[in-house]
């Protein structure tokens, strides 16, 4: 069985160093690229004021977070959750900086002794789409994942929506999901072919296909009043 669970955090500003604390936290769980419903989501009273920049980002106001829990009150069901299980986040560093504050105040070790291993879809986007905007948003557009319902950052509808682009990202590499004739989902596994085994002929163009080709090329040339690149870029 493979459990991934989706992470994300709101916090009070930027600085964990600074004292800046978490104020909220969203986790959805994935089973074998399912997601299974059993989230879990938290508002923490972080004992000191946003700053007004970060509530602009999302909206939580020092009132609203006043009879919130503490993160002491939390941390052991959010840990007991997050046990084992693969957690993936976007620009991760961020938001372990602040999970480490955390359990340090608690003299807890660090979260990376808690849970199975992080992934950081921050790196994977970036290696997908390099040289991109590879932000959550940037994303959702890319990769057709309905965001319209985030007009601020929370921290579980942005822990939902890494979901749905991470499985987009990742799609192919283990399994389909396919809906059945029932209505219900099963899984379409995809066989790994071992393309070594196979020689691939190589097929020339005829001088009749070549012909044809350099009559489209210069079709091409004259309709676009020979502004043309490619004949350049052939040495």
């Amino acid at each position: 069985m493979t459990r991934q669970i989706f992470l994300d955090t709101e916090t009070t500003g930027l600085s964990p160093e600074a004292g800046d604390r978490i104020i909220e936290i969203g986790c959805v769980e994935m089973v074998n690229r399912r997601l299974t419903g059993q989230n879990k989501h938290f508002y923490l009273n972080p004992e000191r004021s946003s700053h007004e920049d970060a509530v602009k980002v999302h909206g939580l106001t020092d009132e609203f977070l006043a009879d919130k829990p503490l993160f002491s009150a939390v941390a052991d069901e959010l840990l007991e959750y997050l046990a084992g299980a693969e957690i993936i986040i976007h620009n991760a560093s961020f938001d372990i900086g602040f999970l480490d504050a955390e359990l340090r105040r608690l003299g807890r070790p660090k979260f990376i002794e808690h849970v199975g291993s992080v992934t950081d879809s921050l790196l994977m986007a970036r290696e997908m789409f390099p040289g991109k905007s590879n932000s959550l948003d940037a994303l959702c557009k890319r990769l057709e994942v309905d965001n319209s319902n985030r007009t601020l950052h929370g921290a579980l509808l942005d822990a939902g929506l890494l979901a749905e682009v991470y499985i987009q990202m990742t799609r192919g590499q283990e399994s389909l999901v396919i809906e059945d004739d029932e209505g219900g989902s099963g899984d379409l596994v995809i066989e790994r072919v071992d393309l070594s085994q196979f020689q691939l002929p190589v097929l020339l163009a005829t001088e009749a296909e070549v012909g044809s080709h350099e009559s489209v090329l210069a079709e091409l040339d004259k309709s676009s009043s020979g502004k043309t690149l490619w004949r350049n870029l052939v040495s």
